[in-house]
């Protein structure tokens, strides 16, 4: 493992030593607002959500006191999904590289929607560049991967479904609010295929090196259930869309 993969294991081993204290402090601390409104799904439930948020609860209230503008996490998460993009392409020993970037854009993807609700700058265009815009940084980082996978055929075709089922994913979503019917279940939302990507990205050097698998194969697989969760997720959503639209 290269230096940049001990820092990296280091930093999620302190994420994860965090849990058990976030249990104590948090005991009997409501839940966060944004987390309660939003549907849980099994790999990500309210508690681990809720975590997150008071993880990530100091740094955003630094940002709203410094009134920075929520269009520039916006923008932050484009470049961090393209930055991912390029870190995966140029191979090497850049996987736990891209993975941070991963986590880096989501968590910009986070305090843009939450400082503009505190703020009370909330708007129907702030909300039109987010669900946009994140699509750029998914699409980006994904080209990066099938970049890097380019010589394996099966790998590119796992890329593929992982994004075209991740856009199908918001688009079944946003047809169906344009067309009355609300439907945000699945279980490979935004958060998960994140999540799993940047993991996958940041572990696969120690996985691999300790089990003897060629550099890579834990991304690879991890790309391919990230497929088909998100494909599992656009027919669900498809399915209940319809039956929904169908009685009326």
């Amino acid at each position: 493992m290269t230096r940049t993969d001990v820092v990296a294991l280091s930093l999620v081993g302190a994420l994860v030593l965090s849990m058990p204290l976030f249990a104590l402090v948090g005991r009997g601390r409501p839940l966060d607002a944004d987390v309660a409104r939003r549907p849980t799904t099994a790999l990500l439930g309210f508690w681990v959500r809720d975590w997150l948020m008071w993880v990530i609860g100091p740094l955003e209230r630094a940002f709203v006191r410094s009134g920075v503008s929520p269009d520039v996490f916006n923008l932050l998460g484009v470049f961090f999904g393209g930055a991912a993009g390029v870190a995966y392409a140029t191979g090497g020993g850049r996987l736990s590289l891209a993975g941070w970037l991963i986590l880096l854009g989501g968590a910009c993807d986070v305090f843009d929607g939450r400082i503009a609700r505190a703020r009370g700058m909330a708007s129907n265009r702030g909300a039109f560049l987010d669900s946009t815009l994140d699509r750029f940084s998914e699409t980006f980082a994904f080209m990066g991967l099938a970049f890097r996978f380019a010589g394996d055929p099966r790998a590119v075709v796992a890329v593929a479904l992982a994004l075209g089922g991740s856009l199908l994913v918001s688009y079944t979503r946003a047809r169906g609010e344009a067309l009355g019917v609300s439907c945000r279940g699945g279980i490979m939302q935004r958060a998960e295929r994140l999540v799993l990507l940047a993991l996958a990205s940041l572990l696969d050097a120690a996985v691999t090196a300790r089990s003897g698998w060629a550099a890579g194969t834990v991304l690879y697989w991890t790309v391919i259930a990230i497929g088909a969760g998100s494909l599992g997720t656009a027919v669900f959503r498809t399915l209940y869309i319809a039956r929904e639209l169908g009685r009326r």
